[in-house]
C-alpha cells in the first residue's frame, strides 16, 4: 500500500491508500497531526505504528511513501521516517521521477505551493475542461486550470480560522467563536456580539468566495467548473451553489496519481 503524506502549514495528512483490484484506488485510513518542523521521524513513527495498529495494519503493510509539502524543514524528519520505519526512499511531489507533469504557465513556476500543483493535478484527472479549484485551508488558494491540465494563475486570501484569529487577537472586546454555519432563517443583521462576528465572518466569507469566483470566470471567458476541497469546504455548501462539486481528498488522489504516474513510466 501507499503511504501519501501532505505536510501543510496547520497539519501533516497521512493517508493509505490501495488499489483496487477492478482498477482505481481507495483510501483506507487517514490521519492528521499538527505541523511541527521539530517533531522527529521517531516521533512520528511511533504515532503512526499505534493508528496503524488500530485500523489492522503495520509498517510492512506499507510499500511506498510519496510526499508533498509547503514546509520546507518539516521534509527531512518525514524522508527520514520512510526509509528507516518503512524501508523505502518517499518520492517528493515536484522532484525527478515524479514531476508535475502539467504546465505551469505563471511568472514564477518555482513558488508555486506543492499543494497547488498536486491539486491541479488531481481535479484535472477528475473533471474536464476549465476549472476553479478553491482549496480552505490555512490560506484559501483559488486557482485557474485550463483544459489542457495547465495551471494558469490564482489568488491567495487569509483562510476564514486565520481571519477570526486576527480579529479576536486586535480587538481586546470580542471573544474567541467557533465558526458555524446559520441555523434556520437567520438574517444579517446581528442581534448580540457574537451573532454578529459570526455573520460577518461566514457570511463575509461566502460573499469574498462567490464574489471573486464571478470575477475569475469573466477573465477565463469560458464555462469553468468550481471544484472545493479542505476541510471547510463542507461548512459552506449548504448557503452557496457557487460549487459544482466538492473533492475532501483532492491533494491526497494527486499524490497517489503522481505516484502511478511514476511507476508506469518507470
Amino acid at each position: 500500500m501507499l503511504l501519501a503524506v501532505d505536510a501543510g502549514n496547520t497539519n501533516v495528512v497521512f493517508a493509505l491508500i490501495a488499489s483496487r483490484p477492478q482498477g482505481g484506488r481507495e483510501i483506507r485510513a487517514r490521519w492528521r497531526i499538527a505541523t511541527d518542523p521539530r517533531r522527529t521521524a521517531d516521533e512520528y513513527a511511533v504515532w503512526l505504528s499505534q493508528l496503524l495498529a488500530l485500523e489492522g495494519y503495520q509498517r510492512s503493510d506499507v510499500d511506498g511513501v510519496i510526499i508533498s509539502t509547503v514546509v520546507p524543514r518539516a521534509l527531512h524528519n518525514l524522508e527520514v521516517l520512510s526509509t528507516k520505519y518503512f524501508g523505502t526512499d518517499a518520492l517528493i511531489a515536484g522532484r525527478a521521477p515524479v514531476e508535475w507533469g502539467v504546465a505551469l504557465d505563471v511568472d514564477e513556476p518555482q513558488s508555486l505551493g506543492a499543494d497547488r500543483a498536486v491539486n491541479t493535478i488531481a481535479a484535472h484527472a477528475l473533471h474536464p475542461g476549465d476549472l476553479i479549484v478553491i482549496d480552505f485551508g490555512t490560506a484559501t488558494t483559488l486557482d485557474v486550470s485550463d483544459f489542457n491540465g495547465a495551471y494558469k494563475g490564482g489568488i491567495i486570501a487569509p483562510g476564514i480560522n486565520l481571519s477570526l484569529d486576527a480579529l479576536v487577537n486586535a480587538a481586546a472586546k470580542l471573544p474567541r467563536i467557533a465558526i458555524e454555519a446559520p441555523k434556520g432563517n437567520v438574517g444579517v443583521i446581528g442581534r448580540n456580539t457574537v451573532d454578529q462576528m459570526n455573520i460577518g465572518i461566514y457570511w463575509g466569507y461566502i460573499a469574498m468566495i462567490e464574489g471573486l469566483v464571478d470575477r475569475m470566470k469573466a477573465e477565463i471567458g469560458r464555462p469553468a467548473k468550481v471544484i472545493a476541497t479542505g476541510g471547510l469546504a463542507t461548512l459552506f455548501e449548504q448557503h452557496t451553489d457557487v460549487f459544482d462539486a466538492i473533492e475532501p481528498d483532492l491533494t491526497i488522489q494527486g499524490l497517489a496519481i503522481m505516484w502511478e504516474r511514476a511507476h508506469i513510466a518507470a
